[in-house]
């Protein structure tokens, strides 16, 4: 580890500090709030013709409501709902009275609203693609965005993603990164999209996506891309170490790109590999003998493990044993690094989990708007 880094401990494993659910919540609130200035405005449009005596609109905006927390999978979001007016000089009963149909007055969590909204927005929604986002948000029922609207908001949402895409990594300093593809659809399908995630730690302990684009996982090219748009954007120190799936083309880019920076193969991955390698009846087993490994107190521990290992189940697994030891060095990586960082280090799962929290989930087939470099 370098000299100059100073890392402070990361909060637990458990606590909702990862960049995907920051993202998550921020873009949860950023989209319910444009949907619902969406609403209201094309309320007052409908009733444009409708004047007051000297010709003013009789229906208009007027403000937000209070700031009210809707509950999501990532924790409360704040909103705030749009008000319309009429300004007529008529009877409290013959008022028009604009009342939203995707956040009723004293409503506390939308349909679906914590499972869907914030995956909707991590994977993004195409122009074509929107209404149907609305439709599996807040079911059958959901109003009807008109063509202009749709697109008004996928602009608003496509020039929001741009201005995060440029942005000015000078300042930056990355002590670890984790990488990791991850399968939008189902992998089995024909254009499954793979989403390429980099995330990094700062040495104050805070973790911040870094970047990530579409493309292919197994891919040292799409990967080459993603490093270089980083490092031309300002991010020169190299991590001093990168964690990741073996078989990610992730490897040989960032060789290239910070040639300084060390390996860590993520457990949770080789451990499926090795199992993969031996029948149910051995697995059980043979997985708590892989926890003796990386659980270890020390280097020396786990060194002495894996040779445990390699003496008890090579005779009969040899598959299994070359699968482990042939990444001896990457997979004991993380112990040269602060104790209390070790379960963060063994394993790049967490953005894997973060982006497939609502697999079960119907969403969307379409390509993100603008090829490789846009899903939002």
């Amino acid at each position: 580890m370098s000299m100059d880094s100073t890392v402070i401990a990361f909060r637990q494993p458990d606590a909702i500090d990862d960049p995907l659910t920051e993202l998550a919540r921020e873009g949860a609130r950023r989209m319910l709030a444009q949907v619902l200035i969406a609403e209201a405005d094309a309320f007052v449009a409908m009733w444009k013709d409708v004047k007051l005596a000297d010709g003013r609109d009789r229906i208009v905006r007027h403000g937000h409501g209070p700031h009210r927390a809707i509950q999501t999978g990532v924790g409360p979001v704040e909103v705030r709902r749009a008000k319309v007016r009429d300004r007529g000089d008529v009877e409290a009963e013959e008022k028009i009275r604009f009342s939203s149909a995707i956040l009723p007055k004293w409503a506390r969590r939308t349909k679906s609203l914590d499972a869907l909204l914030p995956v909707l927005y991590l994977r993004g929604v195409a122009t074509g693609d929107f209404q149907e986002a609305l439709a599996a948000l807040l079911g059958k029922d959901a109003p009807n965005l008109s063509p202009a609207v749709i697109s008004r908001l996928t602009a608003e949402w496509q020039a929001d993603y741009d201005a995060w895409q440029k942005r000015d990594l000078s300042a930056r300093r990355y002590v670890y990164v984790w990488a990791d593809g991850v399968y939008l659809q189902a992998r089995m399908e024909d254009n499954a999209e793979c989403m390429l995630v980099l995330i990094g730690a700062t040495p104050e302990g805070k973790k911040e996506l870094v970047g990530f684009q579409t493309g292919v996982r197994e891919s040292a090219q799409s990967w080459r891309e993603l490093l270089i748009d980083i490092k031309q954007r300002g991010l020169e120190i190299a991590p001093d170490l990168a964690v990741g799936d073996g078989a990610l083309g992730f490897w040989r880019a960032i060789e290239e790109a910070f040639p300084a920076t060390r390996h860590q193969r993520c457990w949770v991955h080789k451990t499926a590999n090795v199992l993969n390698k031996v029948a149910l009846s051995v697995q059980v087993n043979m997985k708590a003998d892989l926890r003796e490994i990386y659980d270890a107190p020390t280097r020396a521990a786990a060194e002495v493990a894996i040779d445990v290992f390699a003496e008890k189940y090579g005779a009969k697994y040899d598959k299994a044993v070359v699968c482990l030891t042939k990444d001896r060095e990457t997979l004991l990586a993380f112990f040269d690094f602060p104790a209390e960082h070790w379960d963060h280090l063994r394993t790049s799962d967490e953005i894997d989990k973060q982006f497939l929290s609502g697999r079960d989930i119907i969403l969307l087939r379409g390509r993100p708007r603008g090829g490789a470099r846009c899903i939002g």
